[in-house]
């Protein structure tokens, strides 16, 4: 049984022991936590690491000794269960700088397994692009566009900085955005990454008197260029001479910045 979505800070000890009823405001019923539904089986605690620190003494002793008590309850009840743990934070590192419970720590690290982060194991990329396809064409009612000899290699090209996370999210837009059953991904190879990242040189000493342009700035320049392009073709964005084609961007990725940026066509008086 998973604890995967997020729980207000407030929650987190109904959602794991439950309460009685009239325990707290909005108690209007008894309600079973998670231990006691998962008893005799195996609870899943993703991100355990964002665990309130009032709560971590209690989630100690339910796994120490298998016995909490309900909100609002003075009967001690007991229960079995198995606990898978996950976190995206160094928990060890936590632990050590004191921001994680010691004993905590060592009676959640029983069997630690690392999983290496996407850009370390590409040979998993075309399985889980089309397990990927397969959920969002399900969710998005649309056809299952076929992944092709040349995707794949780009998506393996590809750092994925956001990890698995991020290629659900990329599959998405693609399928979203996908013409004639045919994926288009927008991604930068790693060395693209680097032949446009600027780099910094011993020999640039001239780089120390450019001018600093703020992010507001950048935002409005860009805005500014994208209007510029749209007035220039006429408001015409797919084909020769369309905006997408003055950019050098794709026409989704110009609709898209549109729509974002809130720009609207300006309407003509009529004659």
């Amino acid at each position: 049984m998973p604890v995967r979505h997020p729980v207000p800070r407030e929650l987190y000890e109904s959602e794991f022991f439950g309460h009685v009823k009239g325990a707290f405001t909005g108690a209007v019923k008894a309600r079973a936590g998670r231990f006691e539904l998962a008893d005799g089986g195996t609870l899943f605690l993703d991100e355990v690491g964002e665990i309130p620190l009032e709560l971590r003494s209690k989630l100690l002793r339910v796994l120490q000794e298998g016995q909490y008590e309900r909100i609002g309850d003075e009967k001690t009840r007991q229960t079995d269960v198995r606990i898978i743990a996950a976190s995206n934070r160094a928990l060890k590192q936590a632990m050590e700088a004191g921001r994680f419970r010691q004993d905590l720590y060592y009676r959640l690290n029983v069997f630690p397994l690392e999983v290496a982060p996407l850009r370390r194991r590409k040979e998993d990329i075309p399985l889980l692009a089309a397990h990927f396809s397969e959920v969002a064409v399900r969710r998005l009612h649309c056809a299952l566009p076929r992944l092709t000899q040349a995707n794949i290699p780009q998506l393996q090209r590809y750092d994925w900085p956001g990890n698995v996370r991020e290629l659900q999210n990329v599959i998405e837009r693609a399928l979203i955005t996908a013409r004639s059953g045919a994926l288009h991904f927008d991604l930068l190879s790693k060395k693209q990454q680097e032949t446009t990242t600027p780099s910094v040189s011993p020999e640039a000493g001239d780089d120390a008197n450019k001018e600093v342009v703020s992010d507001a700035e950048m935002r409005r320049r860009e805005r500014d260029n994208l209007l510029a392009a749209l007035h220039k073709s006429v408001w015409k964005i797919y084909g020769p001479g369309g905006a997408a084609e003055l950019l050098g961007l794709r026409p989704t990725t110009v609709a898209s910045r549109i729509k974002k940026m809130g720009i609207k066509k300006p309407i003509l008086p009529s004659a």
